[in-house]
């Protein structure tokens, strides 16, 4: 037995209930693991919601860290005893401990805690192909700028961190002051606050007129329309998420008008499809927070009683970096 928290039905972080749950034997390709730590994140919201539907009642969470109690047939990269961290479809990490699909766990390195490999899985993946994969034409290079809404939260400070490694100009977006701040300590080289400031004034300004190579936007909604006037000629727009409320419907003939835009809807989890895949994408995120290029800043913690709460916390955009459920 383990304890899991399930909806039963779309809503509020009400529908959130601590049940017990059985868990059996791994089958072929998956394994048995043992939380020690679960990653909280924005998609939680969603699968919470309704958003994005899932098959109820069903177990929330993405992503975790913990020891590998059980392999089944065919899982030849883990073996009982392994610390491991993952992030992964179906969602069921928000539990003690569950029956998964082996494919995107990866074995946790020794000089990373599991705090740390909870924290990081899902959001530093995501920067990662966000920064080295989603990129505009031509690429990038040292000295670009690229524009990240959001730079105060979890995937975000990540991404300040990483850009700055690559030489990379990141204009990061926040609502408050304290956020801003937040994001510049981690290596935004320019933060705007939205809730004072245009943002798109302020990007032409900070670029000299020119605009920004490519914008990574979690946000929505309430930035779109916005962020296609920040980008240069040929410039790429990226939407990964949906924090304000989905994208409305637009029409492909703006983007000429505004510079031949490129657009594109991106997802973790069409990157981490394959073992390969997910393990080459691991292995760099790996390299840059053993080597110090990258620090997870773990900003809240709340024992897995107070799921709710965490979830309403979120959502009134309360935390900053990122947020681990404890067991």
């Amino acid at each position: 037995m383990s304890r899991a928290v399930q909806i039963a039905q779309a809503g509020g972080p009400d529908q959130l209930k601590l049940v017990d749950v059985d868990v059996g034997e791994p089958g072929p390709g998956e394994i048995r693991i043992r939380h020690r730590a679960v990653g909280l994140n924005f998609i939680d919201v969603y699968h919470r919601t309704g958003l994005y539907q899932l098959k109820l009642p069903h177990t929330l969470g993405m992503e975790a860290s913990g020891v590998v109690e059980a392999v089944g047939p065919g899982v030849q990269h883990l073996k009982a005893g392994d610390r491991a961290a993952y992030t992964s479809q179906p969602p069921g990490s928000y539990s003690e401990l569950r029956v998964m699909p082996a494919k995107t766990v990866c074995k946790l390195p020794d000089a990373i805690d599991f705090d740390t490999g909870a924290a990081m899985m899902l959001k530093g993946l995501t920067a990662q192909y966000l920064l080295k994969r989603s990129q505009p034409q031509g690429g990038l290079q040292q000295g670009d700028f690229v524009l990240f809404h959001a730079a105060a939260g979890g995937v975000g400070l990540i991404a300040c961190q990483w850009a700055r490694a690559m030489g990379l100009q990141l204009i990061g977006t926040a609502g408050s002051d304290a956020k801003c701040a937040l994001a510049k300590e981690h290596g935004a080289a320019h933060v705007i606050n939205y809730s004072k400031e245009d943002f798109l004034a302020r990007v032409k300004e900070i670029t000299g007129g020119r605009g920004v190579k490519v914008v990574y936007d979690s946000v929505g909604k309430d930035t779109w329309d916005k962020s296609l006037d920040c980008l240069a000629p040929f410039g790429l727009m990226v939407s990964f998420g949906n924090a304000s409320g989905p994208v409305p419907p637009f029409a492909p003939g703006i983007l000429g008008p505004k510079g031949s835009l490129y657009v594109t809807r991106q997802t973790l989890f069409t990157h981490i499809a394959t073992r390969e895949s997910t393990q080459a994408m691991a292995d760099d995120l790996f390299e840059a927070v053993t080597s110090g290029k990258v620090k997870i800043r773990i900003n809240q913690r709340y024992p897995l009683e107070q799921v709710q709460q965490a979830h309403r916390d979120l959502e009134a955009r309360k935390t900053t970096g990122c947020t681990i459920l404890t067991l």
